[in-house]
């Protein structure tokens, strides 16, 4: 198989999503070029083409209110073991509700470690397919996100049911 990106558009910022097969390897709320850059050979692997097959039916679904389809997508980044288990926690959080950063160092195995759930969550490469949106500081505030907080407030709306994703 070959590595291929390809971008869709939704009211807030393109989504570009990098494909090995099925298998998400990149995916972010950016242009294919800005996401490329991200990869660790800096996307020279990366053809460019069209949104089609499992994965680009699996968004488009996502974005038409589908919100739990993206949770059957195969997904694979580099990390080490604790990014690894928040990036799986990560994908625990329910569709529109939000973890603390404490709740989700504690569904990833290190309860004493809340401050590393925030950074394991800005090196997560298969945004929102791992979803880094729901994550929030002690206090109930929207934490940082590598897109913009509007882009991480349209989704969690988006899986809240409040909005639609299609332009």
């Amino acid at each position: 198989m070959s590595v291929q990106g390809w971008t869709i558009e939704t009211p807030v910022a393109p989504w570009s999503v990098v494909v090995d097969g099925d298998v998400v390897v990149a995916s972010g709320l950016c242009a294919l070029d800005e996401l490329v850059q991200r990869l660790p050979d800096g996307g020279r692997s990366v053809a460019r083409g069209n949104a089609n097959g499992k994965v680009a039916a699996a968004a488009t679904a996502f974005l038409a209110g589908d919100v739990g389809v993206l949770d059957g997508v195969s997904v694979r980044q580099p990390g080490g073991a604790f990014q690894q288990q928040a990036w799986d926690a990560m994908r625990q959080i329910p569709a529109g509700q939000t973890w603390s950063y404490a709740e989700l160092a504690t569904k990833a195995g290190l309860p004493a470690a809340p401050r590393a759930a925030g950074p394991a969550g800005a090196r997560n490469l298969v945004a929102p397919f791992v979803a880094c949106p729901p994550g929030v500081r002690s206090d109930g505030t929207l934490g940082g996100y590598a897109y913009g907080l509007p882009v991480k407030r349209w989704l969690l709306a988006l899986e809240a049911g409040v909005v639609t994703g299609g332009r």
